[in-house]
């Protein structure tokens, strides 16, 4: 008869987390590094107690704010290639509720993150409890079922014993390349502290067994035949390049071809912008020569790309009837679009053995390419050195005339700057290390990096843009952080994004997890602005303005101080290289607010994004825009 050992559900939650390893590639190392927490009356008194009396190898790390603490759990995720996680706990209701943009996040990435949620009671004798919802047609759901959506696996725990068969389903999903995402598991708060016989050998240590997956030699063969042909290929490198650390793979698959590539927003820095053939950003935020690229080549082949719109220009981006599609993928599901010759298979794996079946010719495309990076290279040098001048006799607009030369004379005025986004951003990648990492995950920002950010080293370019979630910037940058504590990370944020989350800058500086942030402040939601503006429509909600239209001019360098970080003001190249130097220097985590001119981002380079525009409006500028857009929704391929 197998050996018992009476536990809590909480405490035997926490004994096997510290139990899971994984292996992949030769090395065997823990899974779970440990347990974000925000504790209130749903979990504070089960899994809080459970954590309290014992929480043996795993790191605890006490968040502010539930998203803002998940967020780091995913950017953690990812900065490990899926490889190690953090749980994230938080109480009923609202803190649950709280995860779901998390949750999202992680999902649209297909990184694993497991959230334990506490919920109402199993016995349901008190109910309805604090921050419980009621329906009047079941009294099953609560707050948490809002995460089922945006959950990978999704269970409620109402037994001490359901525990065992939810977490190995659990472990399952979140250790497997094509299933990775989040996971949660719903814990009444009766049962957490519920005790219950549990057997011993539940708890011995278990390893999961990563593969790397290889496609049939029959489809390689296929592939190799198709790729012998092609005279203008073209490689989109996605996350799933990243995650399987393809990079040395595919630069030296390039090299040998001649084959170009170009980036997705989770791919960029998988191969060094150094290389002779690397692009860089492709799409809708992507440089003029890799959308032009992509408009000639004859084979397309997506490595580990979910082809969103944003890659894609909403499926204008490449010669869909004259070009070839082969997709390589550990999701079937993703190798099946376009309807591409499908190479189910890990990417590092599979380039390698594509390497040896292509051939020895190099393609005639390569010379193009050159070409292509040059005449990009000269437009980056010239966002480098973008000088507005408002003046009235020789105003001209130096990169988008949306507002017109009085609007930006008041935004120069309010925030007493000229300074351009571009140049600001490509100066802060000049002088910081190489080696640092850089985080951000929505407005302008997200566009101006992936086109005009050169990562020499691999893998140091981190934006979340599978979901675009306003807020991750700071919180993601702390799992950053966490993940390499010997690098400087850097936060890339607007204004705008600053504002919905900036809480996980107090756990950065309680754990002295040192982060930089980089708040580049135009005073409104800039991007939104742009979109608004470029369709024909006024500005409208989109400026941070007063009742009477005066510009809010907010020092976030106050903000940031009062919270204890070392904070700085650059209006132009001078101060910002000094604010730079000074972070650099100092030991706790640093906010540098960068005063930037609005409409100086970058913009369009022969991309299209189909997005909802009015079709009926009395504003003739927005009728105007009807037709443009019309017009490139008939040419874009339509599934």
């Amino acid at each position: 008869m197998s050996k018992t050992i009476k536990l809590t559900t909480s405490q035997a939650l926490i004994k096997f987390l510290n139990n899971q390893y994984i292996y992949f590639d030769g090395e065997e190392t823990p899974f779970v590094e440990g347990i974000f927490n925000i504790f209130g009356h749903g979990n504070v008194l089960g899994i809080g107690q459970a954590m309290q009396e014992d929480t043996g190898d795993l790191k605890v790390i006490q968040g502010k704010n539930e998203q803002g603490m998940a967020q780091a759990a995913v950017a953690f995720a990812k900065e490990n290639f899926s490889r190690k996680i953090f749980a994230v706990t938080s109480s009923i209701g609202p803190g649950s509720a709280n995860l779901v943009t998390a949750s999202a996040t992680a999902l649209a990435n297909n990184l694993p993150v497991l959230f334990l949620p506490g919920d109402t009671f199993a016995i349901r004798q008190p109910d309805p409890v604090l921050q419980q919802i009621e329906h009047f047609h079941s009294q099953k759901i609560t707050t948490n079922d809002a995460l089922k959506p945006v959950s990978r696996y999704w269970d409620r725990i109402e037994r001490p014993e359901q525990l065992m068969a939810a977490l190995l389903r659990a472990f399952e999903v979140m250790t497997n390349p094509e299933t990775a995402g989040p996971v949660t598991l719903s814990i009444a708060q009766d049962v957490e502290g519920e005790p219950f016989e549990y057997d011993e050998a539940f708890f011995e240590k278990r390893v999961h067994y990563v593969d790397r997956v290889i496609p049939s030699e029959e489809a390689l063969h296929r592939a190799a035949d198709v790729l012998k042909k092609a005279e203008k290929p073209l490689m989109v490198i996605g996350g799933g390049a990243k995650y399987s650390m393809a990079g040395k793979e595919i630069a030296d698959f390039s090299q040998k071809y001649g084959i170009g590539m170009v980036e997705t927003q989770a791919g960029k820095s998988t191969v060094s912008s150094s290389h002779p053939y690397n692009l860089g950003g492709v799409g809708v935020t992507g440089t003029l020569a890799a959308n032009k690229a992509a408009k000639q080549a004859d084979l397309i082949i997506g490595v580990g790309t979910r082809y969103t719109d944003f890659t894609t220009s909403s499926k204008t981006a490449f010669s869909f009837e004259e070009a070839a599609f082969i997709n390589i993928n550990v999701s079937r599901m993703q190798t099946y679009k376009f309807d591409a010759l499908q190479l189910v298979g890990d990417a590092k794996v599979t380039i390698q053995k594509l390497h040896r079946l292509s051939g020895n010719k190099k393609k005639a495309f390569a010379d193009e390419l050159i070409e292509y990076k040059q005449e990009w290279e000269d437009e980056r040098n010239r966002l480098a050195e973008i000088q507005v001048d408002l003046n009235e006799e020789s105003y001209q607009p130096e990169v988008q005339d949306a507002f017109g030369r009085e609007q930006l004379k008041a935004y120069a005025e309010a925030l007493d700057t000229k300074y351009a986004q571009t140049t600001a951003l490509i100066k802060v990648n000049e002088i910081i290390d190489p080696s640092s990492y850089v985080v951000t995950s929505a407005g302008s920002l997200p566009g101006d990096m992936h086109r005009i950010w050169n990562p020499t080293i691999d893998n140091t370019y981190h934006v979340e843009y599978g979901y675009s979630a306003m807020g991750y910037e700071i919180a993601g940058s702390l799992g950053v952080k966490i993940a390499h504590p010997d690098k400087e990370v850097y936060s890339m944020v607007g204004d705008g994004s600053f504002l919905m989350l900036h809480s996980e800058m107090i756990t950065a500086l309680q754990y002295n997890h040192k982060i930089n942030i980089i708040l580049f402040d135009n005073s409104g939601y800039g991007c939104i602005n742009n979109l608004q503006m470029g369709h024909g429509s006024d500005s409208y909600c989109t400026e941070f303005t007063k009742t009477d239209g005066s510009i809010l001019n907010i020092d976030y360098a106050k903000v940031a101080e009062g919270y204890g970080l070392d904070t700085f003001t650059a209006r132009n190249n001078e101060e910002l290289e000094q604010a730079l130097e000074a972070s650099k220097k100092s030991t706790k985590s640093t906010l540098i607010q960068i005063k930037v001119l609005p409409k100086t981002m970058t913009d369009g380079y022969e991309s299209f994004w189909n997005v909802g525009i009015s079709k009926h409006s009395s504003n003739q500028n927005v009728m105007s825009k009807v037709p443009e857009v019309e017009d490139m929704r008939s040419r874009a391929k339509q599934y």
